[in-house]
């Protein structure tokens, strides 16, 4: 069940948002297949430190966070990612894992991946592995201030390359 927080804030800010229930889903890949949507729609939220403050990483549940582009985005000399005993009693009423995009909400800055920004529509865990919301990316980006952005994603190693399905903004 998703956190009266998280439903309170898209209302209080009147987000249009529609909850999916799904079986259970602990990774982002997994929530994009329970729901038959493309990964590139799935927004992740990463933990991370950079510098000295815990950023909230938004990124398509098909990529990873590259830690040096990301340390560039933000301007800091290296970020790292954190264990979710570090981030413990951040997202309260959040089952661990299942952290929402919400920095807002949440007292915590957030970066997005420019890559996002290629759909209309977003799906995520909102502080449950068994619900999620999608809401339009605009909206998203509105409720966090216009968070930095930048390229920050890549895909894992071991990932199988689709040439075809690959983003012009993902080119270098």
């Amino acid at each position: 069940m998703i956190p009266q927080q998280i439903v309170d804030y898209l209302e209080r800010n009147a987000v249009a948002y529609e909850r999916h229930p799904h079986r259970r889903a602990c990774t982002a890949q997994e929530l994009a297949a329970s729901m038959h949507v493309p990964g590139r729609r799935v927004a992740k939220s990463v933990i991370v430190k950079g510098g000295d403050q815990i950023w909230i990483a938004v990124l398509p549940a098909t990529e990873v966070v590259d830690e040096e582009r990301l340390a560039e985005v933000l301007g800091v000399p290296s970020v790292r990612l954190l264990h979710e005993a570090d981030f413990e009693g951040l997202f309260a009423g959040c089952e661990p894992g299942a952290e929402p995009p919400f920095g807002a909400l949440f007292g915590l800055p957030v970066v997005a991946d420019s890559a996002l920004a290629e759909a209309d529509r977003i799906v995520f865990c909102a502080g449950s592995h068994e619900e999620a919301i999608e809401i339009r990316y605009q909206d998203f980006r509105r409720l966090e201030g216009d968070p930095k952005t930048g390229a920050f994603g890549r895909f894992p190693a071991s990932a199988p390359r689709v040439w075809d399905e690959w983003p012009e903004s993902r080119a270098r």
